[in-house]
C-alpha cells in the first residue's frame, strides 16, 4: 500500500485507559460500568447494521466518480459526518465549521494512461484513502481498498475509514496540530474523532447509517486491528499498535471529541508506560511455542504477580474436567470445586500459532502465542475471583476476568521482575493478539460456564482497563 507522505491521514482506522467513567443522563452522572450489558452507557443491541434502507442519497459529489455503490456509500458517510461536526465543532472548538467541498474518487485498477491525480500524485495503483492537507480535500480508492474493507469488515468499517480521514480535517480546522506534531498523535486523535462519530451513529442520530453495538461495533474494531502497525520496528510504524488504536476509538466513543483533545504525546507515553514498543531484533518476532513448559513458567509468573492464599492446581492432559460447578471451556477450564486448571496443551498450542506469514492484506483476526496465553491467564483470574469470594458466573465475572488478565499481562512487562517469578515476558504485539482474540470469541472474558457478553467493545474495554490500571480498577468497575 503506497502512502501519501504529503497527506495528513492515511487509510488507518482504528485502538490506554478511557479517561471518563461516567456519562450524564437526565442531568445525573451515572457509571458506564453499572450494567455489563451496556456499551459505554448505551444498550447492547443486535439487528440493523449499515446503510438505512429507503433513505435518499446525499447530494454531495466527487471528482472522477463512477456513480457506483462505493462512491454512494462514501458520499452518504461524508454527508452524515459533516452533519455531525456542524454541531460538535463549534461546541468543542468554538468558531464556525467549514465543510469540506472537494472530494476525489479513483480506482487503483485504472491503467496508468487513464489515471488521475490526488494531492499532487498519480492515482495509478494508489490503494489508499486520505485527507490532503495541500488543498483540504478527501480522496479514496473505490476500486480495490474500500471494496476489500466492505467485504471483510462490513460497510460500517468503510464509514469508519472516512470518519478517520475527516478527523484529520477537524484537526486542521481547529488548529490543534501543526507540522511538528508527531504523526502518532495526529493518527490517534483522528481515530478518536472517528469513534466519537460512530457513537453518534449508535445513538441513532445519523441520517444514512445505523450500527448495532454487538457484532456491528465488533466488526469496526476488528478493522482497526487489521490496520495496526504490525511491525513495531518498521520506521514507518508511526500510527500505533492495534491495542493503542482501539483505545483511541473507544476514548472517542465513550467521551466524545472532548476526550480526543486530550490525546497528545505525553498522554500516549503515559499509556505506554513499560509496555514493550520494540522486538529488539528478536528473530522469533516475539513468538514462542505454547508448551507445557512455557505454561508452567506462566503459572509461576501469575502466582508472583497476583498471589492468592489457595493457589490452583494445574493439569496439562485435558480441559475436560466434568466439573460439578462449572463447564468445560476448552482449551482451558477452571473448576472451582477442585480448584484445578486443566489445559489441553495441543489445542492451546494450535490456538497460539502465529498467522503473520499467511495473512491477507486485511486480516480479520491476528493470532500468536498471546492469543493462547491470554486464555490461560483468564482461567487463573477465575481462581483469583474464587479466592476473593466473588461470583463465578455472570457477565461481570467474565469482564473481571478480562480486566484482571490485563493487569497480569502488563505486569509481565515489568523490568523489575526476576526470572524466579517465571521466565516469560510480554513482547511487542502481544496485546494486539489478545485484543483480536477478545473480539473474535471472547473466551478470555468468559465466566466458569464459558459465557461472555456479546459486545467485543466491552470485552476489550475491560482488558485495557486492567492493562492500564490495577487489580483495584477491576474490582471497583465490576463489583
Amino acid at each position: 500500500m503506497r502512502r501519501l507522505f504529503v497527506v495528513a491521514g492515511v487509510l488507518v482506522v482504528a485502538v490506554a485507559l478511557v479517561s471518563g467513567c461516567t456519562r450524564t443522563v437526565h442531568g445525573h452522572a451515572v457509571s458506564i460500568y453499572d450494567d455489563p450489558f451496556e456499551v459505554a452507557g448505551l444498550p447492547t443491541t443486535s439487528g440493523p447494521n449499515g446503510p438505512r434502507p429507503g433513505v435518499p442519497d446525499a447530494t454531495l459529489t466527487a471528482q472522477n466518480s463512477d456513480n457506483g455503490p462505493i462512491d454512494h456509500l462514501v458520499l452518504n458517510a461524508l454527508d452524515d459526518i459533516q452533519t455531525y461536526w456542524q454541531t460538535e465543532f463549534p461546541a468543542e472548538f468554538g468558531g464556525a465549521f467549514a465543510p469540506i467541498d472537494k472530494f476525489t474518487s479513483w480506482s487503483a485498477k485504472t491503467p496508468r494512461s487513464q489515471a488521475g491525480q490526488f494531492c499532487g500524485e498519480s492515482s495509478y495503483r494508489l490503494v489508499n484513502a486520505a485527507y490532503c492537507r495541500l488543498d483540504g480535500s478527501i480522496g479514496w480508492d473505490r476500486g480495490v481498498l474500500l471494496p476489500a474493507v466492505a467485504d471483510e469488515f462490513g460497510k460500517m468499517s468503510v464509514v469508519m475509514v472516512l470518519a478517520h480521514e475527516y478527523g484529520h480535517a477537524i484537526q486542521e480546522m481547529a488548529k490543534i496540530v501543526g507540522r511538528k506534531t508527531p504523526t502518532i498523535v495526529k493518527e490517534q486523535q483522528a481515530d478518536c474523532f472517528a469513534g466519537a462519530f460512530i457513537r453518534n451513529v449508535a445513538e441513532g442520530k445519523a441520517k444514512h447509517f445505523t450500527i448495532n453495538t454487538s457484532d456491528g461495533l465488533n466488526q469496526v474494531l476488528a478493522a482497526t486491528v487489521a490496520f495496526r502497525d504490525a511491525d513495531p520496528d518498521d520506521p514507518q510504524s508511526v500510527h500505533g499498535s492495534a491495542f493503542e488504536r482501539v483505545t483511541a476509538v473507544q476514548i472517542g466513543f465513550t467521551d466524545g471529541p472532548k476526550g480526543c483533545k486530550g490525546i497528545d504525546q505525553n498522554e500516549i507515553d503515559r499509556r505506554r508506560g513499560n509496555l514493550p514498543q520494540s522486538l529488539n531484533g528478536d528473530s522469533q518476532h516475539g513468538q514462542t511455542d505454547v508448551t507445557q513448559a512455557t505454561l508452567q513458567e506462566m503459572a509461576k509468573a501469575m502466582a508472583a504477580i497476583m498471589p492468592i492464599p489457595d493457589e490452583p492446581k494445574y493439569g496439562y492432559e485435558t480441559a475436560k474436567l466434568n466439573c460439578r460447578n462449572g463447564a468445560d471451556t476448552a482449551p482451558v477450564t477452571y473448576c472451582p470445586a477442585t480448584n484445578l486448571i486443566g489445559t489441553d496443551v495441543p489445542a492451546l498450542h494450535d490456538r497460539g500459532v502465529s498467522n503473520a506469514d499467511d495473512q491477507d492484506a486485511l486480516p480479520a483476526n491476528v493470532t500468536g502465542d498471546f492469543t493462547a496465553y491470554i486464555v490461560f491467564i483468564s482461567r487463573y483470574t477465575l481462581a483469583v475471583q474464587h479466592a476473593a469470594g466473588q461470583a463465578l458466573k455472570g457477565a461481570k465475572t467474565g469482564l473481571r476476568a478480562a480486566c484482571l488478565s490485563g493487569v497480569i499481562s502488563a505486569k509481565l512487562a515489568d523490568p523489575s521482575r526476576s526470572k524466579a517469578q517465571g521466565d516469560i515476558t510480554l513482547s511487542a504485539g502481544d496485546l494486539d493478539e489478545a485484543v483480536s482474540g477478545l473480539l473474535t470469541d471472547g473466551l478470555a472474558a468468559s465466566d466458569t460456564d464459558g459465557n461472555t457478553v456479546p459486545s467485543g467493545f466491552s470485552r476489550v474495554d475491560a482488558f485495557r482497563a486492567g492493562v492500564l490500571g490495577d487489580q483495584t480498577t477491576c474490582t471497583s468497575r465490576y463489583s
